[in-house]
């Protein structure tokens, strides 16, 4: 008797079990679809919300270039967003694992990674930390990853090819130069957009190439030598390429000599605004990269579930521009408007070259 009373309770003990996982199951469900009702459209098709970004640069954020628009463009997109940004600039060029560790301590959503330099160490540590990272010109579509790996490019020759009409029309010697710091992917894509843009209204036009080293993004004094040298060989009109090294271009096109036939020289800048330190009038235009409004859309995109889905470029219409100086005048403008809106529409196409020897060969199949 007392063994079947025990067989009884057991099996009743098992019933009530079994009744309070099957009710558990039923309100997990219930809670399951209130979430969906309650959750922003982001969260329901597997976006996060975004409330904490972080940018990685590494030069400081007042070089009037690339590490300043970077910092610059990522601080815009914050604020549209309604988001924080936390900047670390000036990290150098080296392994940023621990400041990476270290900005994951302070949980942002999307950290931007704003060097070539970082390509490798930024997609590890977003699968190490489970963080979105962006992937700055890596050159392959293969490197995004959904919600954790986002490739960001340049269309940077399609503004350089507006800096090349400008350069063609106001060149007095016929004859203009090309000074890069380095043998570069996005200065490779603005040679070619540029010689492009040039012959376009010269086909006879002469195209000088002179270049640093191999890595001379920040030598100064360099660029002011070979800078030197090409205006030496009749240019009077230079298109730099340089971050840092550029002041030194600046330098040396302020104190030359202008060329026979020329009453001065001018320079064409890439990526910032150094209109404002132009004491001598020779600043003549910048092809700017202004990444507020794609750092937007990408920080945008990582809400929305689609970041990392394909690479995201800087482009005619969404920040890529070529500056307009006082120095340029209103007829040349109106013409480099019309030609912008020719490419954003297709009907002129801009080729890609993508290294310094097929800049080179370019300009060699024209002369």
């Amino acid at each position: 008797m007392k063994s079947t009373e025990s067989f009884r309770l057991s099996r009743s003990s098992i019933a009530i079990m079994v009744l309070a996982v099957m009710l558990t199951l039923v309100a997990g469900c219930g809670r399951t679809e209130d979430a969906g009702t309650d959750a922003s459209p982001a969260s329901g098709s597997g976006g996060i919300e975004v409330t904490k970004v972080a940018v990685v640069t590494p030069e400081k954020a007042n070089d009037f270039g690339w590490n300043q628009m970077g910092v610059e463009g990522v601080k815009a997109a914050a604020e549209a967003v309604g988001a924080e940004v936390i900047v670390q600039d000036g990290a150098g060029y080296g392994d940023i694992t621990p400041i990476m560790n270290q900005l994951a301590t302070e949980e942002p959503q999307l950290i931007f990674a704003w060097a070539s330099g970082y390509n490798a160490v930024g997609p590890s540590m977003a699968q190490q930390l489970g963080i979105a990272v962006t992937s700055a010109d890596p050159g392959d579509e293969s490197v995004n990853q959904p919600q954790l790996v986002q490739a960001i490019e340049e269309h940077a020759e399609k503004g350089a090819y507006l800096a090349g009409i400008l350069a063609a029309r106001m060149t007095q010697t016929g004859t203009v130069g090309i000074v890069a710091s380095a043998d570069d992917l996005n200065w490779a894509k603005m040679g070619g957009g540029y010689i492009a843009g040039a012959r376009s209204i010269n086909p006879d036009i002469k195209i000088l190439y002179v270049q640093i080293g191999q890595a001379g993004y920040a030598d100064a004094a360099g660029a002011k030598r070979v800078t030197t040298s090409a205006i030496s060989g009749g240019a009077d009109i230079i298109f730099g390429f340089g971050d840092g090294s550029s002041f030194g271009m600046m330098q040396a096109v302020e104190t030359a000599k202008a060329p026979a036939g020329a009453d001065k020289v001018y320079f064409i800048d890439v990526i910032g605004d150094k209109s404002s330190l132009d004491e001598k009038n020779i600043y003549l235009s910048s092809v700017v990269w202004d990444f507020s409004q794609l750092n937007t859309e990408i920080i945008e995109s990582l809400e929305a579930g689609t970041f990392g889905q394909e690479s995201a470029y800087l482009d005619l219409d969404n920040g890529l521009k070529l500056l307009q100086t006082d120095l340029i005048p209103d007829d040349i403008w109106a013409e480099i408007e019309t030609a912008k809106q020719s490419i954003i529409d297709g009907s002129i196409e801009v080729p890609l070259t993508v290294s310094a020897k097929e800049v080179k060969d370019l300009i060699a199949a024209g002369e």
